[in-house]
């Protein structure tokens, strides 16, 4: 890691990183709350104007080490930040693309019922202001717009998910967000395996994510000898956090400013 001076955010009182080695760091990074701001709905997310050049100037500089761990599907992502392409990691570990240059997207089969996604899609029914997010990999029920209907959506998907077959169903609680989706993956089972692949492997980690969705690959990073950021809020093992993602894409910047050098 180059050394330089840590920032503090003052609620936390955690270190950011030091300015990394991009040639033996595996820089991957969570997308929503992360990297891009929180929006009341999925679709309504803004991807600021300076983020593509500076996510592209990475790329380049790490050759090829740098990728999306997201929930969102990989086809999503693509299309959110178009024309960049990155390696990434979607549907919390469903779907994996190890290079973006001409390779398929890898993915794992889904076992959620069409059962299941009716009961699901039928609680939004409640209240209009509940958003159904159909992902393929795994349902999503989004109730920023909702937050009196907290407690309930908890105690229905609760039963619901009851029902299945044990083991079977991993419910994933973010923010203002209940995610349904099979257990046989987890953005931390795929990290694991991404960092077997080139230019990945004998790389180090650093992971940056805000959620409890994230808290998979902060657990796996030990073993790998890698270090995780938090975004937002302190996380237990994690070795620093940033106090927003506006912190996050600072700190990119200052990683690979415009003119290609070091900051």
């Amino acid at each position: 890691m180059h050394t330089g001076s840590t920032t503090r955010h003052a609620s936390f009182g955690l270190p950011a990183p030091d300015l990394p080695d991009l040639a033996r760091t595996a820089l991957l990074l969570d997308v929503d709350g992360t990297i891009l701001d929180i929006a009341t709905t999925p679709t309504s997310v803004v991807v600021p104007p300076v983020l593509l050049p500076l996510l592209k100037r990475l790329y380049e500089q790490a050759r090829g080490g740098i990728a999306f761990v997201s929930g969102r599907t990989i086809e999503n992502i693509d299309s959110l930040f178009a024309p960049l392409m990155l390696p990434a990691v979607g549907g919390h570990g469903a779907e994996m693309r190890f290079d973006p240059r001409g390779q398929k997207v890898r993915r794992t089969a889904t076992s959620l019922t069409e059962t299941l996604r009716r009961q699901i899609r039928l609680l939004a029914a409640v209240d209009k202001r509940i958003l159904v997010e159909d992902k393929a990999y795994s349902i999503a029920l989004h109730y920023r717009l909702a937050l009196n209907q907290e407690t309930f959506l908890r105690t229905k998907i609760a039963a619901i998910t009851a029902a299945e077959p044990h083991g079977n169903i991993e419910v994933l609680s973010g923010k203002a967000v209940i995610e349904i989706k099979s257990a046989q993956y987890s953005k931390g089972t795929a990290v694991r395996e991404l960092m077997t692949h080139p230019p990945f492997a004998g790389r180090m980690p650093l992971f940056i994510g805000d959620d409890t969705t994230d808290e998979s690959v902060f657990a796996i990073l030990p073993e790998l000898s890698g270090r995780g950021y938090s975004v937002g809020r302190a996380v237990p093992g994690v070795q620093g956090a940033f106090g927003s993602p506006d912190d996050v894409r600072a700190w990119l910047a200052r990683i690979v400013p415009d003119g290609g050098g070091r900051a």
